[in-house]
This record gives structure tokens, C-alpha cells and sequence, in this order.
């Protein structure tokens, strides 16, 4: 049964596809992907929905520390 947690990890992840397999890995990755997903679904600085989001975060450091709520580090 599909529920809505699963879907948007399905979606936004691509969970299904997932073959890590060896010792506590996948739990790991779960609560990793739970964590972010709900840091997504709190974000007001991107619109859009969970995957455009994440994509987003992916490709700019900038929305990446505004969704984690970090402040952007110098490179100075």
C-alpha cells in the first residue's frame, strides 16, 4: 500500500531503486532521506515541489543553506 510518505520518498528519491543491501547501510539512508525530506517540505525559500527542491539545493549552495538553515560559508 502506497501511503504519502512513501510516495514523496518514491518521487523525490527514487527510493524503489535503491540497492544498497550490506549490513545497517539501507536504515541509515532511510532516516537520512526522512531528514531531508521533511527539511524540504519546511522550506518556504524554494517553490516548488519536493523533487524541484531537492534538485535545487543540488545545483546551488545557496538554496542548499537556506533550506538546512546553515549560513553560506565564505571562500575567501
Amino acid at each position: 500500500i502506497e501511503n504519502r510518505l512513501h510516495w514523496s520518498l518514491d518521487v523525490a528519491f527514487d527510493e524503489d531503486q535503491s540497492r544498497v543491501r550490506t549490513e545497517n547501510a539501507a536504515q541509515n539512508l532511510v532516516v537520512i532521506r526522512h531528514a531531508a525530506l521533511n527539511l524540504l517540505r519546511k522550506s518556504e525559500h524554494v517553490r516548488g515541489g519536493i523533487a524541484r527542491k531537492r534538485r535545487k539545493a543540488g545545483y546551488d549552495t545557496e538554496v542548499l543553506s537556506q533550506i538546512i538553515n546553515l549560513p553560506l560559508a565564505s571562500t575567501a
